[in-house]
């Protein structure tokens, strides 16, 4: 039963396109919806019958309700899709981990560059995502740059300043716009060559190098005819992969959902010149009570807000409510007119059904890899919550400093992955500022070797790099001053898209970037519990490292002492022994043995191994 002043919000309800948000108990954000007519959808939540069970709940939790009006239905999606990331209602279907995904970037420079980033911006950037397969990420890239090459550089080359040219240029993987060998019209060639391969418009190009291949060849120009055929091979492998479904040149999306048990999964089939190019699914949370129209709504609307490729049409599995809304929407991001309809037949229907398919798969497959998880799930949730991140952080990456009056100082990176230790993505660093001791610049140093590394990797396309997967999450050992250091760095990379935390060892404080006061987590507190676990690892880590290479230190010290034992037979020893109370544990007996060594050096080395004992 609706209260007094529900009632008199529902009486005065205007007509006019707009979001609603359903308030709970204590101003509890419960639900944020949209439409085209605000009084007839909130009403309907209200009506005896022809309310679906989850609407049902809302109204009958809901003790106040707010709402906005907007200029028209495609303003009311996008701020519903705002509120929805920024309250995270207990009863709206929220795609989940989403931040994890990145997107590509190409820059609004003169000579634009290809970046990594968390979140589209509106800075005049072209932007291509989100991408949830970095398998297939890497390989579009990979053929991109070599058939289109871009600098991967930081300089600002707006300014008119000379450079010299860096080995990328010499490899022939830089066109070279530091040096003016290559005029902005023919760069912006590749760029767009690069864009067209990551929209999965390939014949164009295919077309275009097959002409250059042919002409390079009748003027004789042989090692360039070559080289245009081996990107028009790589091309055509990639073309191949990528099956014919439909027989005319149209680009569409086929949508399918899956939901159960509080889970969901939502999966796009992307169809572009009429070839099956790829997929993007997405992990969903699904409200008890959901019926299947409401969640692929609440998908569509949270799916199209992000994706920076909108096509000709849409095809869905059901009818939705505000359909309309959602077309009138994607008409505006596409420039022309958007279909978004149900096939009841022929090829566009078996798409359709692929997709419902795949997603249930899908579904299936991470309901069996969570059922492992569920402290770990609870505990990222609460942390999400807690740091007032925008998603789950699914990998979380801690570093560390361990040095002793500057001497021998390292850097560790640990990462957990869904709360749990992923030791095989471990790193460590041997810090090259030496002197005195300044915390802040080492961890500056790692943090910017670290990210280097990934972009390196990225922009090169490289299989399986080291560095290539980025956190959703970055925590480091300090306070603020650590916390600037990070934050400084990632935007200095073009990276500030990734969330960064500071936790303090005394209070067990946490900083985090706009917070003038520290977040102060219960000492019970799950989530604290994993930063600490977290944050006691990448220090467990820096130390061990730090103890190896002071050990190392020793023993090369002795070794240097002892005449006769150079940079080979230190090797041995040190291949052989590892640690000088190893060695020390040696006897003469076992020194004799080493291959090699005269009797006179292994007596020398012993006498100075128990010099005094």
């Amino acid at each position: 039963m609706a209260t007094e002043a529900l009632q008199e919000k529902l009486r005065e309800l205007p007509t006019s396109p707009g979001v609603y948000i359903f308030l709970g108990e204590g101003g509890e954000v419960l639900y944020v919806g949209k439409a085209s007519s605000l009084r007839n959808r909130v009403r309907s939540y209200f009506q005896p019958s022809g309310a679906s069970p989850k609407a049902r709940e809302i109204a009958r939790e809901a003790v106040d309700l707010d709402y906005i009006v907007t200029r028209n239905e495609a303003e009311a999606l996008i701020l519903e899709d705002a509120l929805i990331k920024k309250h995270r209602p207990r009863y709206n279907t929220r795609l989940r981990d989403d931040k994890r995904y990145p997107y590509v970037k190409i820059t609004a420079e003169r000579y634009p560059r290809v970046l990594f980033v968390r979140r589209p911006e509106n800075d005049g950037a072209r932007y291509f995502g989100p991408f949830t397969s970095a398998k297939s990420l890497r390989r579009l890239l990979s053929i991109a740059q070599k058939v289109f090459p871009l600098r991967t550089c930081n300089l600002d080359l707006d300014s008119g300043k000379a450079y010299r040219p860096c080995l990328y240029y010499h490899l022939g993987k830089c066109p070279g716009p530091c040096t003016g060998d290559v005029s902005p019209e023919e760069y912006r060639r590749h760029v767009e060559g690069v864009a067209a391969i990551l929209s999965g418009k390939t014949e164009q190009i295919i077309r275009e190098l097959r002409e250059r291949m042919e002409a390079a060849a009748r003027e004789e120009r042989f090692e360039e005819a070559a080289k245009l055929r081996d990107y028009l091979r790589a091309l055509e492998r990639l073309r191949e992969k990528q099956a014919v479904a439909l027989p005319e040149p149209v680009d569409l999306d086929a949508v399918g959902i899956a939901a159960e048990n509080g889970r969901g999964y939502g999966l796009v089939l992307l169809v572009r010149g009429g070839r099956l190019i790829g997929r993007e699914g997405f992990p969903l949370v699904v409200p008890e009570g959901s019926s299947s129209r409401e969640v692929l709504a609440d998908f569509l609307d949270q799916y199209y807000t992000r994706t920076t490729s909108i096509p000709q049409e849409v095809l869905l599995p059901l009818e939705i409510p505000e359909v309309e809304a959602l077309s009138d929407y994607l008409a505006s991001r596409r420039g022309q007119g958007v279909v978004v309809r149900i096939p009841l037949r022929g090829p566009r229907r078996e798409l359709v059904e692929m997709a419902r398919r795949n997603a249930s798969l899908a579904l299936r497959r991470a309901a069996a890899e969570e059922l492992s998880l569920p402290r770990e799930e609870e505990a990222l949730e609460e942390l999400a919550q807690a740091l007032e991140l925008s998603a789950r952080p699914w990998r979380i990456e801690a570093f560390d400093i361990s040095n002793i009056r500057g001497k021998e100082a390292t850097g560790s990176l640990v990462a957990f992955v869904g709360g749990r230790p992923r030791r095989d993505a471990y790193r460590r660093f041997r810090v090259r500022i030496s002197g005195k001791p300044d915390d802040y610049a080492m961890m500056e140093e790692v943090l910017r070797r670290r990210f280097s590394h990934g972009l390196r990797e990225l922009q090169e396309a490289r299989p399986g790099g080291k560095f290539s997967e980025f956190p959703d999450l970055l925590l480091v050992d300090g306070g603020k001053g650590q916390l600037n250091v990070a934050l400084r760095v990632l935007e200095e990379l073009g990276l500030s898209g990734i969330e960064v935390a500071a936790l303090a060892k005394r209070e067990e404080e946490i900083y985090r970037p706009g917070r003038r006061d520290p977040i102060r987590l219960p000492r019970d507190s799950e989530a604290l519990k994993l930063l600490q676990r977290i944050r006691d690892e990448a220090h467990r880590f820096a130390v061990e490292y730090h103890r190896h290479l002071r050990r190392k230190e020793a023993l090369s010290s002795l070794l240097d002492s002892v005449p006769g034992i150079g940079p080979v037979r230190r090797g041995q020893l040190l291949e052989r022994f590892g640690s000088l109370e190893e060695l020390k544990r040696a006897s003469l007996e076992e020194l004799l043995s080493i291959p090699g060594f005269p009797k006179s050096i292994a007596l020398k080395l012993y006498k100075a191994l128990h010099k005094g004992g």
